[in-house]
């Protein structure tokens, strides 16, 4: 059932006297946590030296979140306002069936709505619409901040004009961080990120897909850039364990020389010794067996039903193989599709089956493990960049292959887009 089904299902179960309407759990996109709308709490938008209620005071939760992330505690702020069953109802404004503003016994209003886990202001659809947020995962050197910072970029100039949406930061903090710190070192300066360290904690990423059609709930997107490490770091895990859970659709990155297969046929020339270089890599069940540990092993049957789009990323590197029995020169990895108003299930069939049949050859314990551990996978290639990069800078102009696709697969299979076949 796609969402504007569950959508309709929810607005012919109530009762037409009712005054509030529907809502959507909230799935906080600092934290992760989950919980009904009605649990949120507000910020006060103003101070009182006078009512011991109303002083700045400092935000023990919020700090605590930040600590987290090797952020510094923020001074006094204004007061929480947490029993919202002592504000009379004409006091209280619901936009979409969502509590959004309160006044409070001073008669000042505020909208500054908190996840009341970790006191970060929560952005303006949530509870509104379902709460869809996509992870990406993947060992250690797999590229998943390039990959990130590719898929957005696509996505701002080139998807989000295919379906007639936009996508767009749901802040300018977001917005000056991503251009500054990803787009703009990789898409202005062709250089490529250093691998992020497990000791730099950074908050994630948010933005939001939004189509122009009001009645399309909008997506928001939440990306952390993890160190890779972390993957398979038993504390640094449970950080994001509650993250995947609450996931709507996963993105499995992994890398064609995690696979020693691979890395044994494939001469990658960066003045390493080929110990040193093969020893950096993290094999991809690893990642499995961690997602076990931390979540998947915790649901039903030890499998878990978000949809999952394994994708092998550095696709272009994979040219290289074409003279084997691996594949073929003329595959669908090397060539790049435009999804455009539908997602085109031809293309998705053609290259899932591929890419498939490449990892069950070069890596079957990978696959079977994916089998017993999700049960909604699909398999894509991406390239990021377009081509190999050479000292850590890219050669020529960033020219992505096909790293929406997994994307636009999760739209689809959410119910957020339709497909359609090749004609």
């Amino acid at each position: 059932m796609g969402i504007f089904d569950n959508i309709k299902k929810s607005l012919g179960g109530r009762n037409k006297k009712e005054h509030i309407p529907p809502y959507y759990d909230i799935v906080c996109p600092f934290c992760f946590k989950k919980y009904s709308p009605k649990e949120v709490v507000f910020r006060a938008a103003h101070a009182e030296e006078d009512d011991e209620e109303f002083f700045l005071k400092e935000d023990r939760l919020l700090n605590e979140y930040r600590s987290k992330f090797n952020l510094a505690p923020l001074p006094d702020m204004e007061a929480i306002i947490e029993d919202l069953d002592r504000i009379p109802e004409e006091s209280k404004k619901y936009a979409d069936g969502v509590l959004v503003q309160i006044i409070d016994k001073h008669g000042i209003a505020t909208n500054k709505r908190l996840c009341p886990k970790c006191h970060n202001e929560l952005p303006i659809t949530a509870g509104k619409f379902p709460s869809n947020i996509i992870s990406i995962v993947g060992a250690s050197q797999v590229g998943k901040s390039v990959y990130m910072t590719s898929l957005i970029h696509t996505l701002q100039n080139f998807t989000a004009y295919n379906f007639d949406a936009a996508c767009l930061p749901v802040s300018v903090d977001v917005s000056k961080k991503f251009r500054e710190s990803y787009e703009e070192p990789l898409y202005d300066r062709g250089v490529l990120f250093d691998p992020t360290q497990k000791e730099v904690r950074q908050e994630p990423l948010m933005f939001q897909f939004k189509f122009k059609n009001e009645n399309k709930p909008p997506v928001t997107l939440v990306f952390f850039d993890v160190a890779g490490e972390g993957m398979i770091d038993q504390d640094y895990m449970d950080i994001f364990a509650t993250h995947i859970k609450n996931s709507a659709g996963i993105l499995f990155l992994v890398d064609p020389l995690q696979i020693r297969t691979i890395r044994n046929k494939i001469d990658i020339k960066k003045g390493e010794d080929s110990g040193e270089f093969a020893s950096k890599y993290d094999e991809p069940r690893e990642v499995i067996i961690s997602l076990f540990e931390n979540f998947i092993g915790h649901q039903e049957k030890g499998k878990t039903d978000i949809p999952t789009a394994v994708v092998l990323t550095k696709s272009d590197m994979l040219r290289i193989l074409s003279e084997d029995e691996y594949i073929k020169e003329n595959s669908n990895i090397f060539y790049n599709v435009n999804h455009k108003n539908t997602f085109n299930l031809t293309e998705f069939e053609n290259i899932d089956g591929e890419v498939k049949r490449f990892l069950e050859k070069v890596d079957r314990a990978f696959t079977d493990a994916l089998e017993v551990h999700f049960k909604d996978r699909a398999f894509f290639a991406v390239s990021a960049l377009g081509s190999n990069p050479i000292d850590r800078r890219v050669q020529g102009i960033v020219s992505p292959v096909r790293v929406d696709e997994p994307f636009l697969w999760l739209l689809y299979k959410l119910g957020y887009i339709e497909g359609s076949r090749s004609k």
